[in-house]
């Protein structure tokens, strides 16, 4: 008879997915997952195979996750500008990290390629229906995850508010 999962499966991807993010990928064992999620290394060899297939099953999810919450912002924030939802948006967790860490395997690369066109798509409805809507869009989106990334390093010197209204001009 199969034992029962103490923690699911998400919660241990969820756990691999911040480990990942705060402290690479070398960071990523079985042992320090399962440390963190107090299971044994073989049960976390058990449900995932390597090492590998553990990242890529936490990146598959965090990706899933960040397709659905953009969704759910853009919801929430459709009688907002565009600079309000992507503030809400940003607050749903680091995508400059994640998509660094996607670039290291090809069918995560299209994954983030795959909510980079999501937010574009949805910037550009918040944006009008004319033909530059589109261009519009992938440069504030280029502009606000730059922002983002920069600003930990001490770029908050870039006013993305003061960009967006040039470029919506």
């Amino acid at each position: 008879m199969a034992r029962l999962k103490i923690i699911s499966d998400h919660e241990v991807l969820a756990v691999v997915v911040k480990l990942l993010l705060l402290q690479g990928e070398k960071s990523v064992t079985f042992a320090a997952v399962a440390q963190r999620c107090k299971l044994a290394p073989p049960t976390l060899v058990q449900r995932f195979g390597s090492s590998t297939a553990m990242l890529e099953a936490a990146l598959t999810q965090a990706w899933d996750d960040l397709a659905a919450e953009t969704e759910r912002v853009f919801e929430q924030t459709a009688s907002k500008g565009v600079q309000g939802s992507l503030k809400a948006l940003a607050a749903c967790g680091d995508s400059p990290a994640l998509v660094a860490q996607s670039l290291k395997s090809p069918a995560m690369t299209a994954r983030a390629k795959a909510w980079r066109d999501q937010v574009e798509a949805r910037l550009a409805v918040k944006l009008g229906s004319g033909a530059n809507a589109a261009e519009t869009a992938a440069v504030t989106f280029a502009a606000w995850q730059g922002r983002l990334l920069w600003d930990g390093a001490g770029g908050k010197g870039f006013r993305f508010g003061e960009a967006l209204k040039r470029l919506s001009d």
